[in-house]
């Protein structure tokens, strides 16, 4: 029944609004309110669609710049691009599942010790991809994808943070938030990593192994800034593609794509415009996400004693901005390790770091490093991260694949150890 009335409804931003809907009616919310509350749910969405489908088509005209040039399959690991691939074509059941997770995360928290109520709603609705796509691979039914995912999710917002939560203590201090960042995994590994490194160099408690003594150039300031470390990495992939063409004797492929543009000009026109679509894709998740989170928010901490929020990795980039930069600069070097690998090892698909995960997941890995390694800490556990962001998505990409989710991957690396998990499991049964 649930599988014939979704396959009449596919207006996703409707199906979001009506959530965002219910979610505000529960908080008795005024007509004013929740009419205004509904419709800027419904208008983040519309345009988080805009800015995926113009990131889309800029990350097709990459890829096939860059396969071209190298003669390999390329693949993006910008979660973004990925999660409007998957909402283009499920995004029905996706939005449901999120939802049934939010539910889900809050009774867990209520009934059993895991407190984390997980308040990054766009990475529940990343994750809320990954898991969605796997279950409809195997060929499940709407009904199964929704409810049994859902708790998963529900499960993994509620209990992941746990791990770590001994480091967010010695980081913040406090005992009073937890990490809402599916890459939960990654930073706890990456604090256990920085205590190796400090075990190992007897100066876990010495102020001077501390990232902050370390005085980085000015130039690298201008990659705290989000959407400018977007643009200058995208803009360095496209003239790397480009150039690559050009010595390989594809010019006229350069000059076909640019258009009216000047075909050396090119590369830095769509590294800017890729940075202005993820400045709007951002700004839409946000907007539809926010009445969604509140109202589980506002639950949670009703009915919800000893609760314990699970905010959003920057929350953590202030009590060690050294080691933030530090950590982008490990993870993106990790990343061009791990594509050095790929090529070595004749991989049939290359995955591309991507400068967004890099930023903001080698950041905070860096800060969980650093917390009793230094910045030698910081450095070693976010490079061996950054290896572990485009290698683990080869697991899933060809099952995504199948599905038409092609050209770009989900990085996240809770996303894929628990998603490979599960398509292993389901492989065993199938």
């Amino acid at each position: 029944m649930l599988d014939a009335i979704l396959a009449q409804t596919r207006n996703t931003a409707l199906i979001v609004g009506l959530i965002a809907l219910i979610g505000l009616l529960l908080q008795k919310k005024s007509a004013t309110d929740v009419i205004s509350g509904t419709a800027k749910t419904i208008m983040g969405f519309m345009i988080f669609s805009i800015g995926s489908a113009y990131l889309t088509t800029i990350v097709s005209n990459f890829t096939t710049l860059f396969n071209a040039g190298f003669g390999i399959d390329g693949v993006t690991t910008q979660v973004e691009v990925a999660t409007g691939l998957a909402l283009n074509t499920y995004g029905t059941e996706i939005a449901l599942l999120m939802l049934v997770g939010f539910v889900a995360n809050i009774i867990i928290a209520r009934f059993t010790p895991f407190k984390a109520i997980f308040l990054t709603g766009q990475h529940f609705l990343y994750f809320a991809c990954v898991l969605g796509l796997v279950f409809i691979a195997y060929g499940f039914s709407s009904i199964v994808t929704i409810i049994v995912g859902g708790i998963i999710l529900g499960f993994c917002g509620a209990a992941l943070p746990t791990l770590c939560q001994p480091f967010m203590r010695k980081i913040t201090g406090s005992d009073s938030l937890a990490m809402g960042h599916f890459n939960t995994i990654a930073y706890a590994f990456s604090g256990y990593v920085g205590k190796m490194v400090g075990k190992l160099s007897k100066k876990s408690d010495d102020e001077k192994s501390d990232s902050s003594s370390i005085k980085l150039p000015k130039f690298f300031e201008l990659f705290r800034d989000f959407v400018f470390s977007i643009a200058i990495f995208m803009v360095v992939l496209f003239y790397v593609a480009v150039f690559v063409c050009v010595i390989n004797g594809q010019l006229d492929l350069v000059k076909e794509m640019s258009g009216n543009d000047i075909w050396f000009i090119y590369p830095l026109l769509q590294g800017l415009q890729f940075a202005a679509g993820m400045s709007v894709l951002i700004y839409g998740v946000r907007q539809f996400i926010l009445e969604i989170t509140n109202a589980f928010v506002a639950i949670s901490e009703k009915y919800i004693p000893n609760s314990k929020p699970a905010v959003d990795c920057p929350a953590v980039f202030p009590f060690a901005p050294t080691a933030v930069v530090i950590g982008f600069v490990g993870a993106f070097m990790g990343g061009l390790a791990g594509m050095g690998l790929m090529i070595l090892f004749n991989s049939s698909i290359i995955m591309i770091p991507a400068a967004g995960i890099c930023f903001f997941s080698g950041g905070t890995c860096g800060v969980f490093g650093n917390a009793y390694g230094g910045w030698k800490g910081a450095l070693l556990a976010s490079f061996l991260v950054g290896i572990a962001l485009v290698c683990l998505p080869l697991a899933l990409y060809p099952l995504f694949d199948n599905l038409g989710i092609s050209g770009a991957s989900f990085p996240n690396i809770d996303c894929n150890i628990v998603g490979s998990f599960l398509n292993w499991l389901m492989g065993l049964f199938h």
